[in-house]
C-alpha cells in the first residue's frame, strides 16, 4: 500500500497500524475526499492572490476570472473520480464538508453569471440548491456551529485601495442563506474564515493604516457574530501573508498557507504550522513544513499529516514535508489549464463550541472600555498624565480604484482618506470609556494637552452593535492581562463618553481647499517664485499630479505621516503633528509668521488624518499628466508636436550635463529611476529634481524646466553649471515653454479635481450608479457635486438597527 494512502488510511479510518489493510467487512467513516478544480485567477495572469472574482475599474466587461470549473469527489481506495459538477463556462471554488458529510457548500458561478453565489449539494451530486444571490460574489463559506453560514462577499461595496479590484469582506447567513448582515468593516480582504474548536473563527485580515500596503495581512479571531475582533497571530511581523488557516485536531496549533511577500497567486506559499500558545507576535512560533511555496488549501489530520493542494494535484504531507500524490487532475482538465483546489475529507465532525451572541442589532453603536493608554510597547519617555484626549478617526471605503498606486491621493504616503470624528477624554489614571457607531472602521491618535499627537494607531478596531469591548494598553503586548488589585477605571466611575465632534473643521480635509489658502495668506510672500526663500515654493501651482506646495511640504519632510513603510509602533511623538515640521513653521517664531489658533487646528488636523491631497476619491485616475492610469503609462502628452520639438531641444541644450548619471527626470518612468527621496536633506535634496517641480502647468512661464536653465539676467534662475538660456527668446526656450503650455492647456480641458466644472470618471459614475448613489438616469457627462456624492456614498454603508 503506497505512504499516502496508508497514512490517510490511518487518520481516516482509524487502523491501528500502516502495515495492513483493514479488514474486508471494517466499515471505515470515509474514505473519500472532494475538491474543486478551477482556472487559477485571471484571465491577465496578474498575480494578486485576491483578485479573483468580479471585474476591474476601468473595465467592467475585463473580468478578474477565467470560465472552466468541477466539483469533484475522489475514492481513495478505488481511486473513482466523480464529478459532481462540471460547468465550462460557470465556476467553482471553496467547498466545505457540512458536519453530517451530507452536504457540500460552496461558491459557485453558474453559467454565464457574472457572480459567484452560494450554493449547497448533497455529496452524491443531488439536490443542488442556491442559496444568496444578487449582484455581489460571495465567496469562501464555512459552516457554523449554530447552523448559520459565514463566508466573505463583494457586498461592501468597496474597492481595494491599491489595486483595480473589488473587495470582499466577512458576512453572516442564515443556513439557507438569508438574513445576510455584515460582520466586518475592513476597507481591504477578510479572507477564508473557518471555526476554531473554542467557537472563535480565524480568518486573514488585510489591512493598512498609514503604513505599507503590501506587507500586513495576518490572522486575526472574531466570535461568529464578529464581536472580540483581535489579532490572531503575525501583524507586527510584516512580509507575508497568512491565509487558508484551519484548526489541527487534538491541539492548539493551526494549519496556515504562507505566501511569501505580498501573496501570491491563489495563495499559493508553504505549508506552515503555527503554535499562538507564545503570543501573536512570536515569530518563531511558526514552523514551516514544506519546502517550496507551490502549496494551496491545506487540511490538517494532526501535525504530521495534511492534505493539500498544488497545481494540478491534491497531495499528502507529512510533518517532514515529505509529499506524495494522492490524485491528479484529469489530462482534459489540465489542458484546460484548470488546477485543483481546497481538498476536504468526506468525513463527519464535531461541531465547534457555541459561543452566545453579544451583538444587538437594534441598538446602532458598541462601546469600547481602555484601561490605561499609558501601558504598552514602545511607550518610553511618556509621562503619566501626558495623554489628554483621543482623537477618533474613521478610514473611509473607496468605492472606486484605477491603479496600483497611490497617487493622486498622496505623493508615496496614505491610500485612504481618513475622516474626523472627534475626541474623547482620558482620564487622569490613563482610562477612557466611550461609544463608537458599529461597523465602522476607527482608530485613535492620543493627544497631549495642546492637541498634538503622542502616539498613533496603525491598525484599525470596530464594534458590534452592541457589543463593549476593551484593551489594556496602547499597543500593549498582547500576551498582557490588565492589572488586578481592584481599581476601579475612573472612566467607568464617570460613565461613558460621547464622541465630541470637532464642528469648525471639515471632517474630511482637502488640501487645495483647506490648506492651500493658509499658505497663501502666510506662506507665499516668501516661497513664491519670485522669491524663493530657502529653494522652497508653497505656491498652488499645478504639477503633472499635484500642487507645487503639496509636493515640497512632502518630500522635505514636513509632514510626518506613516509613508508607505512596512514599520508600525512607532515611539511617541514619531508620527503626526508633534513631529511634523510644519507646525514649528507655523508658530510666530518662524519668520514672523503669525496664524491662528483655528488655522493650526485645521492644519493639525490634516496632517492627523494622514495628509492627503484630494478629499475626494474622483480625484483618482483623472487630471493626471505623463501619469500612471488605468495601470498603463499614460504619455498622450508625448505624441503632441511639440513634446517631439521639446525633447529634441532638451537633448541639444541639457544633454551634456544631464547624462545617464545625473537624469532629467521628465516622466513617470524617468522618476522612477533616480534615487528614494527619502533621508536625502540639504544639497542632495535640493539637487534631487522630479517631473513634479520642472513643469507649471498653471504658470508654464515659471516651469523650473525654463527658469533653471535661464540667466538671471533675462529672469531665470540661473542655476546650471553654465548658463543654457540667455534670453527667453532662444528657440529651444521657446520650444520647451510651447510643450509646457500645451500641457497646461490639455490640463484645461481634461480638469483636476479641484478645477471649475470638473467631472469624475464614467467609473465612478457607473459605481456610484451600481450603489444606488446616483440615479440610472444620471448623466455622466455632466457636472456632480462629487464630495457630496461620495459623502452620500460613505452614509448608504453605515449599519443601520434592526427594529
Amino acid at each position: 500500500m503506497p505512504f499516502v494512502y496508508r497514512a490517510l488510511a490511518l487518520v481516516l479510518f482509524g487502523w491501528s497500524t500502516l502495515a495492513a489493510a483493514p479488514p474486508r467487512d471494517a466499515a471505515p467513516p470515509a474514505d473519500e475526499i472532494i475538491f474543486a478544480a478551477r482556472y487559477a485567477g485571471s484571465p491577465s495572469n496578474d498575480g494578486h492572490w485576491y483578485a479573483n472574482f468580479g471585474y476591474y475599474g476601468p473595465d467592467a466587461n475585463r473580468k478578474a476570472y477565467t470560465n472552466g470549473g468541477k466539483l469533484y469527489r475522489y475514492h481513495l481506495r478505488t481511486r473513482e473520480l466523480k464529478t459532481l459538477i462540471d460547468d465550462p463556462i460557470g465556476g467553482v471554488r471553496d467547498p466545505q464538508v457540512h458536519y453530517d458529510a451530507a452536504k457540500i457548500l460552496f461558491s459557485y458561478r453558474k453559467g454565464a453569471s457574472p457572480y459567484y453565489h452560494l450554493y449547497e449539494i448533497n455529496t452524491d451530486g443531488t439536490g443542488l440548491r442556491q442559496l444568496t444571490g444578487g449582484p455581489y460574489d460571495d465567496l469562501e463559506p464555512t459552516y457554523l456551529p449554530n447552523g448559520d453560514i459565514l463566508f466573505v462577499s463583494s457586498r461592501c461595496n468597496r474597492w481595494v485601495n491599491c489595486w483595480l479590484t473589488q473587495v470582499a469582506t466577512l458576512y453572516r447567513s442564515d443556513s439557507n442563506g438569508k438574513n445576510i448582515r455584515p460582520v466586518s468593516s475592513n476597507n481591504e480582504q477578510d479572507n477564508t474564515p473557518w471555526p476554531l474548536a473554542d467557537g472563535r473563527v480565524l480568518y486573514t485580515r488585510w489591512e493598512y493604516v498609514d503604513r505599507s500596503q503590501v506587507h500586513y495581512h495576518h490572522l486575526w479571531t472574531a466570535n461568529p457574530d464578529g464581536t472580540n475582533q483581535t489579532v490572531y497571530f503575525g501583524n507586527l511581523n510584516p512580509g507575508v501573508l497568512m491565509i487558508d488557516s484551519k484548526p489541527i485536531p487534538g491541539t492548539n496549533k493551526v494549519v496556515s498557507i504562507f505566501s511569501p511577500g505580498h501573496g501570491r497567486r491563489e495563495h499559493e506559499g508553504a505549508i506552515t504550522v503555527v503554535d499562538p500558545a507564545a503570543g501573536p507576535d512570536a515569530a518563531a512560533s511558526a514552523r514551516q513544513i514544506t519546502k517550496g511555496n507551490t502549496y494551496r488549501d491545506p487540511w490538517a489530520f494532526s501535525e504530521s499529516s495534511f492534505l493539500a493542494a498544488t497545481t494540478t494535484s491534491i497531495v499528502h504531507v507529512d510533518g517532514n514535508g515529505n509529499t506524495e500524490t494522492v490524485v491528479q487532475l484529469p489530462a482534459a482538465d489540465i489542458g484546460m489549464k484548470l488546477q485543483a483546489h481546497e481538498p476536504r475529507p468526506l468525513i463527519k465532525r464535531e461541531r465547534e463550541r457555541l459561543i452566545p451572541t453579544r451583538a444587538n442589532l437594534t441598538k446602532a453603536t458598541g462601546a469600547l472600555l481602555l484601561s490605561d493608554v499609558n501601558r504598552g510597547r514602545n511607550m518610553q519617555g511618556l509621562r503619566p498624565g501626558e495623554i489628554k484626549k483621543l482623537l477618533v478617526l474613521e478610514t473611509l471605503p473607496m468605492p472606486i480604484h484605477y491603479t496600483g498606486g497611490m497617487e493622486p491621493l498622496s505623493y508615496g504616503g496614505t491610500f485612504t482618506l481618513e475622516r474626523v470624528l472627534g475626541t474623547v477624554p482620558v482620564e487622569p489614571d490613563g482610562s477612557a470609556y466611550f461609544e463608537l457607531p458599529a461597523l465602522r472602521s476607527f482608530f485613535f491618535v492620543a493627544l497631549d494637552e495642546n492637541d498634538l499627537s503622542v502616539k498613533r494607531m496603525q491598525s484599525f478596531l470596530t464594534v458590534q452593535p452592541g457589543e463593549t469591548t476593551s484593551c489594556v494598553g496602547c499597543h500593549e503586548d498582547r500576551v498582557d492581562a490588565p492589572p488586578v488589585g481592584g481599581r476601579v477605571l475612573m472612566a467607568v466611575q464617570r460613565g461613558i463618553s460621547q464622541v465630541t465632534p470637532i464642528t469648525d473643521v471639515p471632517d474630511v480635509f482637502d488640501f487645495p481647499r483647506d490648506i492651500q489658502p493658509i499658505l497663501n495668506r502666510h506662506c507665499t510672500g516668501c516661497h513664491d517664485y519670485s522669491k524663493r526663500a530657502a529653494g522652497v515654493i508653497l505656491t498652488g501651482d499645478r504639477g503633472p499630479l499635484f500642487s507645487h506646495s503639496y509636493f515640497t511640504l512632502t518630500i522635505r519632510h514636513q509632514v510626518a505621516d506613516g509613508r508607505n513603510k512596512p514599520e508600525s509602533n512607532y515611539p511617541p511623538r514619531t508620527l503626526g503633528s508633534s513631529a511634523s515640521a510644519l507646525m514649528k513653521k507655523l508658530e510666530p517664531g518662524h519668520h514672523g509668521v503669525q496664524t491662528t489658533p483655528h488655522e493650526r487646528k485645521i492644519v493639525r488636523l490634516w496632517i492627523e488624518t494622514g495628509g492627503a491631497y484630494p478629499g475626494t476619491y474622483a480625484a483618482l485616475g483623472s487630471g493626471m499628466i505623463g501619469s500612471y492610469t488605468e495601470n498603463q503609462l499614460d504619455r498622450s502628452d508625448a505624441q503632441w508636436p511639440s513634446a517631439k520639438v521639446s525633447i529634441e531641444s532638451l537633448r541639444s541644450r541639457c544633454a551634456g550635463c544631464h547624462n545617464a548619471e545625473r537624469p532629467l527626470p521628465l516622466t513617470a518612468s524617468d522618476d522612477q529611476k533616480l534615487p528614494p527621496w527619502e533621508g536625502l536633506k540639504g544639497k542632495d535634496l535640493r539637487r534631487r529634481y522630479s517631473r513634479h517641480m520642472l513643469y507649471n502647468l498653471t504658470r508654464p512661464e515659471l516651469s523650473m524646466l525654463l527658469l533653471a536653465p535661464l540667466s538671471r539676467e533675462a529672469g531665470g534662475y540661473g542655476l546650471c553649471q553654465s548658463t543654457v538660456f540667455t534670453s527667453t527668446q532662444d528657440p529651444d526656450y521657446r520650444n520647451i515653454l510651447a510643450y509646457i503650455q500645451e500641457a497646461g492647456q490639455h490640463l484645461n480641458r481634461i480638469k483636476r479635481f479641484d478645477m471649475p466644472d470638473f467631472i469624475p470618471r464614467v467609473d465612478w459614475t457607473r459605481e456610484m450608479k451600481r450603489y444606488g448613489i446616483l440615479p440610472p438616469s444620471h448623466d455622466a457627462t455632466r457636472p456632480v457635486d462629487y464630495y457630496a456624492v461620495e459623502r452620500k456614498y460613505w452614509e448608504s454603508l453605515w449599519f443601520q438597527p434592526v427594529p
